[in-house]
């Protein structure tokens, strides 16, 4: 009799996230250099810069940091976009935020997939940024109805993995021996093929409408087409990357570099050019990349509202989309402008700019109970007796995501769509309602607050 113990969603997720990146390391080779790289950069942070490893290990996401990954799919149907929604909540993750990317030239809105508790958080930060194609945005009756046609033929799921998603939901989870194999059977939906399931003809009416259209319609699955390690330094990790061969895309996505992190900063290396066998040809395709990110502080509805603002102004007086022959005065525009940005954490959470964590102190619980213990959050922070560390910012950004698709799409991939965001149909889609993510920071913020009063206080 298999056991009935049902084995944490948590727990599964860390399994995947570790399994999805020995598959793609096996994938693809840079990678693993990647990773290499990542690690020796965010080694040579901890060792040169110990008040930041205090408050890694203070926050707990010192243990996270070398297993944190985000990978990203692009799907081509409504059921396929409910039923991986299905599969990831068995991994204890929910769908947070919407994204429309058409703005850009991108013919997708996204969603990520991710855990939503910091306790969670801390067993597996794995996400995974999840792109639905926008058929209607195909100009062409004739391609779109080839297009429709082609992905309602395939079925992108194993069968063993419907079953098992089923099994999850009518008993409540998985036991152990079964979440191995939901991890085994679930890992086939991002796997890399070599064969098309169109001719090249047919695949080069795709990719000349967009080349991310020929990357959803033309195969048989969802591949994975990168997993992103988090760094602490990325300036470090973009000035290096050509010495392990790795050519980097010429501006990093974000924030220009502050003494404080805000939001999430990105790079990439260019899409593999790999063989592809069409129905009738050989031919090649290329999607895959490598991507790293660092994370920063999470930003409150006020200070996202600055970020916008601030990024909207460097790009306008740029006047163009950032590339290799912009890319220093786009850096230089981008820390000119967020001079504005304040870039020390008091005064980001005095002006209600970002969102923290708030945790006792040692010297906060021996004063527990006595005459002059202070009484209020901003005595206890000012008296030492509660420490303040800022909350990692989870997510994703628009603008830099579409950035990083443009980039290894190539220029000439851009197309102009009427901004269309369509959050309820993408929500319909889906089956349920996307997260809003500042709801998310602001009960985390809250929970930590609440944890300090009932140790301190209580």
């Amino acid at each position: 009799m298999p056991s009935t113990v049902h084995v944490s969603p948590d727990e599964i997720r860390k399994g995947f996230s570790k399994a999805m990146s020995d598959m793609y390391r096996d994938e693809v080779p840079l990678y693993g250099a990647l990773m290499e790289l990542v690690a020796e950069t965010n080694a040579h942070v901890l060792d040169t810069q110990p008040q930041l490893a205090q408050q890694l290990q203070r926050t707990g996401e010192i243990q996270r940091l070398d297993m944190e990954r985000h990978g990203a799919i692009r799907l081509g149907t409504a059921a396929e976009l409910a039923t991986i929604c299905r599969l990831f909540a068995v991994m204890g993750m929910q769908p947070v935020g919407y994204y429309d990317l058409t703005p850009a030239g991108v013919p997708v809105h996204s969603t990520a997939f991710r855990a939503v508790h910091e306790q969670a958080l801390q067993t597996s930060p794995f996400r995974v940024f999840t792109s639905l194609l926008r058929l209607e945005l195909i100009e062409n009756p004739e391609l779109r109805a080839f297009a429709e046609a082609a992905l309602a033929k395939r079925s992108i799921f194993t069968p063993g993995a419907l079953a098992l998603i089923e099994q999850a939901e009518q008993h409540g989870g998985l036991n152990a021996q079964d979440a191995d194999e939901f991890i085994r059977q679930a890992l086939e939906t991002f796997r890399w093929h070599h064969t098309a399931t169109v001719t090249g003809a047919q695949y080069q009416q795709l990719s000349d409408q967009h080349r991310l259209i020929a990357d959803v319609v033309a195969f048989k699955g969802p591949h994975i087409n990168h997993l992103t390690p988090r760094t602490l330094d990325i300036d470090q990790v973009q000035a290096a990357m050509p010495g392990k061969g790795i050519t980097p895309k010429a501006v990093i996505e974000g924030p220009p570099r502050r003494h404080c992190p805000i939001l999430l900063r990105q790079t990439s290396f260019k899409a593999l050019d790999e063989p592809i066998a069409f129905t009738d040809a050989q031919g090649s395709h290329s999607a895959r990349f490598g991507e790293i990110e660092q994370r920063g502080v999470a930003l409150t509805p006020k200070g996202r509202a600055l970020y916008d603002q601030l990024l909207n102004a460097a790009r306008d007086e740029l006047g163009a989309f950032p590339n290799e022959g912009n890319a220093a005065r786009y850096v230089e525009l981008m820390e000119q402008h967020f001079q504005a940005f304040p870039d020390n954490h008091a005064q980001l959470r005095d002006q209600g700019l970002a969102y923290f964590r708030y945790f006792p102190t040692a010297q906060g619980v021996a004063a527990r109970g006595t005459a002059n213990q202070p009484r209020t959050l901003q005595a206890l922070i000012a008296a030492g007796h509660i420490d303040v560390e800022p909350l990692v910012y989870e997510d994703f950004l628009p603008v830099s995501a579409a950035g990083i698709f443009q980039s290894n799409l190539g220029d000439a991939a851009q197309s102009h769509y009427a901004a269309n965001s369509n959050q309820a149909e993408f929500e319909k889609a889906l089956g349920r309602q996307t997260i809003d993510e500042l709801k998310l920071y602001g009960e985390t913020q809250q929970r930590s607050v609440d944890e300090c009063t009932r140790t301190l206080l209580a």
